[in-house]
Parts: structure tokens; sequence; C-alpha cells
């Protein structure tokens, strides 16, 4: 099968998981991160619903450890879609600071997801992630059922055959809906550069401020960032494949300066893209555990 057939089928399939889900609902929600998943989910919602304007909200969880460029992105779309925007942060961590606090994510993320998702009594989310993103994610449904408290439990999950989808929940119960299941990080990119979607410059290689950890960069995003004894600030050319809290998110030595490089580049890469991301390495909060206690 040609990339531009498989491209045509998977954005078929999720434009068709996107429309059930809403006529399912009766208060949706699509979690938007910023990055480029949610950018791709974004504007495949808008495709579902076109010409009408996107009759849902959108949530961001806001950490206040964003990096810089990824809040005036977020501004620059919401302007430009006309968009219902929702972001929520949780008050009683902003003192926490994810370079030394360990409960940065359950508190500002985890919990603020699902406070969030209490506070506006959401009852469908529609998210970005993708099976191939990391192991624990492997294990989700593209209808994915939490029980009550967000907890997600991936041994009590529903089958799906032949793409037919089960949407009866509880009503303690919630359901998490990822429509791009089925892409790879090739398959978003390919998307990317034929629909012209745009995305955080942060996911092209530009002479940026970092420190070097062995042999990942992180970004020197403003003053907040601690340096390690013996640690310089050096330039190099740098991107991030995957985008999060600036001190957790590391980038890679780059020279993809277009979408055709990046492609290039990842055909050939052979660690996962959020292998950048702390969070997800730590033994205490793996991804899986933060999964089954209710972050996306």
């Amino acid at each position: 099968m040609s990339s531009k057939k498989l491209i045509q089928e998977l954005e078929a399939e999720a434009i068709s998981v996107i429309r059930d889900s809403y006529a399912r609902s009766a208060n949706p929600v699509m979690m938007y991160s910023i990055g480029k998943d949610s950018s791709v989910l974004l504007h495949l919602v808008r495709k579902a619903f076109y010409p009408s304007h996107i009759p849902l909200p959108l949530l961001h969880i806001d950490t206040k450890w964003k990096f810089k460029e990824m809040i005036n992105f977020r501004s620059k779309i919401k302007k430009k879609y006309k968009i219902n925007l929702i972001v929520y942060t949780n008050q009683s961590g902003l003192k926490l600071n994810p370079q030394k606090d360990k409960n940065y994510t359950d508190v500002m993320k985890t919990k603020a997801l699902k406070d969030a998702l209490d506070n506006y009594k959401f009852d469908v989310i529609l998210g970005g992630a993708r099976r191939d993103e990391e192991e624990s994610r492997s294990k989700e449904r593209v209808v994915s059922i939490r029980n009550k408290g967000h907890l997600w439990n991936p041994k009590n999950q529903r089958p799906e055959l032949w793409n037919l989808y089960n949407f009866e929940k509880n009503e303690d119960q919630t359901i998490r809906v990822f429509p791009l299941s089925n892409w790879t990080e090739i398959d978003i990119w390919r998307y990317i550069k034929k629909e012209q979607i745009q995305i955080v410059d942060l996911y092209f290689s530009k002479k940026r401020n970092c420190v070097r950890r062995k042999q990942s960069y992180f970004m020197i995003d403003d003053k907040r960032f601690q340096l390690k004894k013996g640690e310089k600030v050096i330039q190099e050319f740098i991107r991030f494949r995957t985008l999060g809290c600036y001190p957790l998110t590391a980038g890679i030595k780059s020279n993809a300066r277009s979408i055709n490089s990046i492609i290039d580049e990842t055909i050939k890469e052979k660690n996962s893209e959020r292998s950048g991301r702390l969070i997800d390495t730590d033994k205490i909060s793996s991804m899986e555990l933060k999964k089954r206690e209710g972050y996306f």
C-alpha cells in the first residue's frame, strides 16, 4: 500500500471515530497539548465538522512550565480558529518545581486533568495519543473506558473487532477516545506535510541555548532552569520530537529544518520519540502507573 493511500485510510478512520464519539457523547472535550499530534487531531476535528465551527471545547492542562513558544502558539491557534479553549492549572501545585519535586507530575498533570474533567463534567475525552509512542500506550483501545476516579485498567477493556467501537458506559465512568491510535510518528509527519498543518517551531532544528546531559540536550527556556555542578550553557542546533514541560523534555542534535528532513531523520531513528521525556522513564512514576491513576 502506498503511503498516500495509507494516509487517506487513516484520515477516514480518524474522522469516523471523531464523529461517532461526538454523536454518542453528552459533554465531549478534546485534549490539546499543543504538540504535533494535537495539531493533527485538531485538523481532523475541523475536517470532521466542516463547514461548521468546532462543536466541542479544547482543554489544555497548563503546568506553567511549558515552553514559551508552545504558549504563544496556543494563543495564535485559538485566535485563528476561534476555538473555545479551556486552560486549567492546579493552583495548589504552583510552588512545585519539576526539577526537584517528585510529586510534580502527579499534582500538576494527573490531578489537574482529573479535577478539570470533574469540574466540567466531561464524559467523552478525545486525545492524540498513539500506540507506537510508548509501551503502555500500545495496550490502549481506540475507545477506552475509565472507571470512577478516571482510573484505567488495561485488563478490563473491550475488544474492538472490525473497527466496531462500544461507547456504552456506566454513570460513574468516562470514555477516552484516541482517533490517532493506529498512526505512527511517520504517518503524523507525512500528514502534516500533506495538509500543511501549522506546528510549533520547536520541532525544527535551530541554534538554541541548551545544556548537554549525557546524550540529550535540555533547552534553557527561562531563568528557572537549574544547572547542575559542572554544567555550562552552550549553543547547539537541536530540535524536539515531543513537547512537554521544558526542564523534563530533552531535545536531539539535528539539522532537520524542514518537514522532509524531519521525515528522513525519523525513518532512521531507532528510539521512541518519548525517550526524551523524563517522566516516562522514572520507575517510581512510569507511564503505565500514571495512566492507571488517570493520566492521559
